[in-house]
C-alpha cells in the first residue's frame, strides 16, 4: 500500500530519482580505467537509443551509427570492448537504484496505513473484534518459502553491498556510500562456476539471519503487546520454509548429504542468532537471580555451536523453559525491566525453534514411479509383475509393504538418493526437530497412485505408518492437472489407510497449486482462473470430508509467474476458499526485493498477515465472485486460452523465443545449480522447459507473453457479445479480478516493442512477432478503458515511476544484447566462421544480469 499518493510520490523523486543522479555522478570519478569516458559515452548511447528506436532503427543499427557518430573506433575489438563497459556501468546503476529504493522504502510506504497491523489493530477496537481475532489466531498463520529458482543474478557479495549501501544512504554518509560504489566497482558480478544447492542455501541463510529474524520478532513483539493473550503459545503466526538442498525435482545436484549438510547449515545458523542475543541479554539482565541462568544459557548455546566434538544436547524446549523462567524471576521481582527484550527472544525462539525453516523436499513423480518399478525387477520387496498392475493393485501393494529396503541394493544413484532423502528426513527430525523437516512434495501429480507411491516408499525406508511424522503434498500445476485435482483428491480422502494417516496429522492437508507452469501452458487468464477453481473445488470437497484443507501457492516474482500484489489476492477471497494458512513460495529477486530489508519485509508480512485475518473478520463476502461473475471469468478465461493456444500452437512459436532471446544462454548464466530444462539432452520443447527461462526469456525480449497473452482478445470477444457492462462492473467490484489485471498492466509497462520491431519483417518469424505485438495493443485499448485512466498503471504512480526508470537504465543493455544476438545469427549463417562468438555470448549473458535485476518490482 502506498502512503498518500502525491506526498509519496513527491517523496520517491526526491530520494530516489534526485539522488540516483547525485549519486551516479560519483561513478565518473571512481579510479578505475577509462570509467570517466564510460559514463559520458553510456549517457549519450541512451539518448542515442531513444532517438533511434523513434525512428524505426534496429538494435543493430543503432550501435553502428553510435560508433560512427560518437566514437573513431573502427577494429571490433574496441567497439565491444566499450560495449562491455557500458555493461559494467549500468549493472552498478542497477545496484545504486535498488539501494536508493531500499533507503528510501519508509518514506515511500505508509507503514502504519492499510494493510499494515497497526491499521488491523484499529480495525478490531473499532469493530469490537477482539473474541474474533482470538478465534482466529488459534490456527492462521503465513508461511514464506524461500526458493533457489535462479531469478537472482546478484551474487552474495553484492547483495551484502547493496545492505550496506542502503543503511549509508539512510544516514546520508557521502563518503561511506563512495567508499561503497568504489567496492561496487571492483567487485566482479559475473559467477565463473555454478552455484552448488548448498552454495544456494548458504546465499538465502543470509536472509533469514538478517532480515526474518529481525522482521518476524517485530511483527510478533507488537501482536503480543497490543493483542495480549489472542495469540497461542503453540501459534508461531509466521513460519519459514526453505527448498535449497532439498528441492530436487529436475536437480541431479541436489543429494541426501546435501540435504543432511542444509539442515546442519540453519541449525547452527539459528543458534548463533541466539547466542548473539543472549549475549546481549547479559549486558542489561545484570541482576541477581537472572544474572548467572542467561549465563548458564549462553554457555550452553557456545559449547554446542563452537565446540569440536561436542554432541548437541540443547532442545528448544529447554531455551523456551529457561527464557520464561527468566521472565517470572524479572516480572515478580524486577518491575518487569527489560522484560520486552526477553519476550522478544521468546517470540523468536516460538518461530524459528532449532531449524530456523522447515526443509522442504520435492521430487518429481515420474522418478518415485521408476524406483517402484526398478524395486520391484530387483528386489522381493514389491512382486515382479508390479508395473503391469492397475493403480488400484499397485496401492494395495504399496499399503502392505513390510520389510525396509537398503537403498545400495538399487543401482541408480538418482534412486538409491530418492530412498537416502527420505532417511535423511528421518535424521533431520532427531536434530532439528519435526518441523525441521516434515513435509514432501510431489510435482506433477497426477493422480492418487502418485500420492501413494511416495507413502510406499516411506514405508520401504523403514518408517512406521503410526510414526509417519510427514505431510505429503501433491502438486498439481498444468492447466489439466488442476482441472482433475478434485476428483483426484476425492479419491485419495476416500482411502481409509490415508484417511487415517491424515487423522494423525491433525486432519490437514496441503495441497501446492503451481502458477508459472499453468501460464506457459495456457497462459494468464486461464492459469489464475485454473488456480481458483481448483481452490474453490478443493475446498468443497475437504470441508465434505472433514479436512482442513491448506494452499500452498507455487508463485514466482513476476506477475506472469503469478507475483505481482499477491496479498490482493488473498484479501479477494470469500469463505469459498479455504484460509486457514496462507503459503506461498518467495523466489529469486522477489527475495531480495520484498524481502531485502527489515522494514520492506516486515511490511509485506504485515500485507499477508492483515489480507488473511482482515477477510475472515471484516469481510461479508460469502463467495469470492457471484454465480454470474464466475461465468463471466470463465468466458474469459476461455476466451484467452484459445488466443494464447492459437500462439502457442503457431509452427514457429518456440523457435521465434529460442531465435529472437538469450533463452539458449539460461543455462550458461551460472545463476541457478538447476538445469533449464527437465531433460538436457532432448530437443527444445514447452515441456520440458522450465517456466523460470521462459519467463525470463519474454522479459529480457520486453514482450512479457505470459503476463497478458490473450487478455485483450478475451475482453475484445466479450465486448462484441454485448457483455461490456457485465466486465465493467467486475472490475468495479471485485478486488480478485482488479488484481489479476492490475498485475497484468505491471507485466505490460516493462514490455517495450521498438526493441524486436525489426523482427516484423522477418520471413519466417515475421507472424510470430505481429501476433504478439497486435495482442499487446489490444489488450492495452481495453485495460485502460477499463481503468479509465490515460495510461498503464496510473493508479500506481510510485511503481510506475520505479518501472520507467529502471526501465531507461537498462535500454541500453537491452539495444546491447539484442545487437550480439543479431551479430551471432550472422556468424551461424556463415559456415565454419566462429570468429568472435565467444565475445558476443558473453556479451549477451552479462546483459541478462542487469535486465533481470533492474525488473525487481514485481509487487
Amino acid at each position: 500500500m502506498e502512503a498518500p499518493v502525491n506526498n509519496s510520490l513527491q517523496q520517491f523523486k526526491n530520494l530516489v530519482g534526485t539522488k540516483f543522479q547525485l549519486y551516479n555522478s560519483l561513478f565518473t570519478s571512481l579510479p578505475f580505467h577509462k570509467v570517466e569516458k564510460t559514463g559520458i559515452f553510456l549517457s549519450l548511447f541512451l539518448l542515442h537509443c531513444e532517438e533511434e528506436y523513434n525512428k524505426g532503427s534496429s538494435p543493430e543499427e543503432i550501435v553502428k551509427s553510435f560508433f560512427q557518430q560518437y566514437t573513431t573506433y573502427t577494429e571490433e575489438r574496441q567497439l565491444t570492448d566499450l560495449l562491455f563497459r557500458f555493461v559494467q556501468y549500468a549493472e552498478r546503476q542497477v545496484v545504486l537504484f535498488d539501494a536508493l529504493e531500499d533507503a528510501a522504502f519508509k518514506n515511500i510506504r505508509d507503514m502504519q496505513g492499510v494493510g499494515t497491523l497497526r491499521h488491523l489493530q484499529s480495525e478490531v477496537t473499532q469493530e469490537q473484534a477482539q473474541d474474533q481475532l482470538k478465534e482466529k489466531l488459534k490456527d492462521f498463520s503465513v508461511r514464506l518459502v524461500l526458493t533457489a529458482h535462479p531469478t537472482q543474478f546478484y551474487p552474495s557479495e553484492v547483495l551484502g553491498i547493496i545492505n550496506d549501501l542502503s543503511k549509508a544512504l539512510i544516514d546520508e554518509n557521502t563518503s561511506q556510500v563512495n567508499m561503497y560504489l568504489q567496492q561496487l566497482g571492483k567487485t566482479p558480478f559475473f559467477k565463473k562456476e555454478k552455484p552448488t544447492p548448498y552454495d544456494e542455501a548458504i546465499s538465502l541463510v543470509w536472509f533469514l539471519e538478517n532480515i526474518f529474524y529481525q522482521s518476524a520478532g517485530r511483527i510478533l513483539s507488537f501482536i503480543r503487546g497490543q493483542f495480549p493473550g489472542l495469540l497461542p503459545e503453540n501459534n508461531s503466526l509466521i513460519r519459514m520454509g526453505f527448498w535449497p538442498g532439498g528441492d530436487r525435482d529436475g536437480n541431479p545436484f541436489v543429494k541426501a548429504p546435501t540435504t543432511i549438510e542444509v539442515a546442519a547449515a540453519l541449525r547452527s545458523s539459528i543458534m548463533k542468532c541466539y547466542f548473539r542475543e543472549v549475549r546481549n541479554l547479559r549486558r542489561r539482565l545484570t541482576f541477581k537471580g537472572v544474572e548467572n541462568v542467561v549465563a548458564a544459557l549462553e554457555t550452553k548455546l557456545s559449547a554446542n555451536l563452537f565446540k569440536p566434538g561436542h554432541i548437541a544436547d540443547i532442545t528448544k524446549e529447554e531455551i523456551l523453559e529457561t527464557l520464561n523462567g527468566i521472565r517470572q524471576t524479572i516480572m515478580t521481582d524486577l518491575n518487569g525491566l527489560f522484560v520486552h527484550l526477553v519476550d522478544n527472544l521468546i517470540s523468536k525462539v516460538e518461530v524459528f525453534g532449532l531449524f530456523f525453516a522447515t526443509l522442504d523436499i520435492r521430487q518429481d513423480s515420474s522418478v518415485h514411479q521408476a524406483v517402484l518399478e526398478t524395486i520391484s525387477q530387483t528386489t522381493s520387496a514389491l512382486p515382479d509383475n508390479y508395473p503391469a498392475m492397475s493403480d488400484a493393485e499397485k496401492i494395495q501393494v504399496l499399503l502392505n509393504i513390510k520389510e525396509a529396503l537398503d537403498p545400495n541394493v538399487l543401482e541408480n544413484p538418482l534412486h538409491q538418493d530418492t530412498l537416502q532423502s527420505i532417511a535423511a528426513i528421518k535424521a533431520i527430525q532427531q536434530s532439528n526437530g519435526e518441523e525441521g523437516c516434515n513435509r514432501y512434495i510431489i510435482s506433477h501429480s497426477t493422480s492418487v497412485l502418485n500420492v501413494m507411491e511416495v507413502y510406499g516408499l516411506f514405508l520401504l525406508s523403514g518408517w512406521k505408518k503410526e510414526e509417519m511424522t510427514v505431510d505429503i503434498v501433491p502438486l498439481f500445476e498444468t492447466i489439466d492437472d488442476l482441472r482433475h485435482a478434485g476428483q483426484v483428491m476425492k479419491e485419495l480422502y476416500e482411502n481409509a489407510e490415508y484417511r487415517e494417516h491424515l487423522r494423525r496429522r491433525k486432519c490437514k492437508q496441503t495441497i501446492m497449486l503451481g502458477f508459472s507452469d499453468g501460464t506457459k501452458d495456457g497462459g494468464y487468464l486461464m492459469a489464475n482462473w485454473s488456480i481458483y477453481k481448483a481452490k474453490e473445488e478443493l475446498t468443497s470437497i475437504s470441508k465434505e470430508y472433514g479436512i482442513n484443507v491448506l494452499f500452498f501457492d507455487g508463485r514466482g516474482g513476476p506477475p506472469a509467474r503469478g507475483g505481482g500484489k499477491t496479498h490482493q489476492f488473498y484479501a479477494s477471497m470469500g469463505r469459498n476458499i479455504a484460509n486457514k494458512e496462507i503459503q506461498q513460495t518467495i523466489q529469486g529477486q522477489t527475495i531480495s526485493s520484498n524481502f531485502g530489508t527489515v522494514d520492506a519485509a516486515q511490511f509485506n508480512m504485515e500485507q499477508l498477515i492483515h489480507a488473511g485475518i482482515s477477510n475472515e473478520l471484516f469481510s461479508s463476502r460469502e463467495v469470492t465472485l457471484t454465480k454470474a461473475e464466475e461465468e463471466l471469468l470463465q468466458s474469459l478465461a476461455d476466451e484467452g486460452y484459445a488466443a494464447y493456444n492459437k500462439l502457442k500452437n503457431h509452427p514457429y512459436f518456440l523457435a521465434y523465443l529460442d531465435h529472437a532471446s538469450p533463452l539458449r544462454y539460461y543455462a550458461e548464466a551460472n545463476i541457478g545449480s538447476r538445469p533449464s530444462k527437465r531433460n538436457a539432452s532432448a530437443k527444445l520443447n514447452l515441456n520440458d522447459l522450465r517456466a523460470v527461462p521462459y519467463v525470463g526469456a519474454w522479459s529480457q525480449l520486453k514482450q512479457n507473453v505470459p503476463g497478458y497473452y490473450g487478455v485483450g482478445s478475451a475482453l475484445q470477444e466479450l465486448d462484441k457479445q454485448g457483455k461490456w457492462e457485465e466486465v465493467n462492473h467486475l472490475y468495479q467490484h471485485s478486488l480478485f479480478f482488479r488484481t489479476l489485471l492490475d498485475n497484468c498492466e505491471m507485466a505490460m509497462k516493462k514490455s517495450y516493442f521498438p526493441l524486436t520491431a525489426y523482427l516484423a519483417k522477418h520471413p519466417q518469424y515475421g507472424e510470430v512477432w505481429q501476433m504478439i505485438y497486435d495482442e499487446f495493443e489490444l489488450t492495452q485499448k481495453y485495460l485502460l478503458r477499463l481503468s479509465g485512466e490515460a495510461e498503464l498503471m496510473a493508479g500506481s504512480p510510485i511503481d510506475q515511476l520505479s518501472i520507467q526508470m529502471r526501465e531507461r537504465i537498462v535500454l541500453p543493455l537491452l539495444t546491447i544484447q539484442q545487437y550480439a544476438l543479431t551479430k551471432l545469427r550472422e556468424l551461424d549463417a556463415q559456415n565454419g566462421n566462429g570468429h568472435g562468438r565467444e565475445t558476443y555470448e558473453k556479451l549477451i549473458m552479462r546483459c541478462s544480469f542487469g535486465i533481470i535485476n533492474a525488473g525487481r518490482n514485481s509487487a
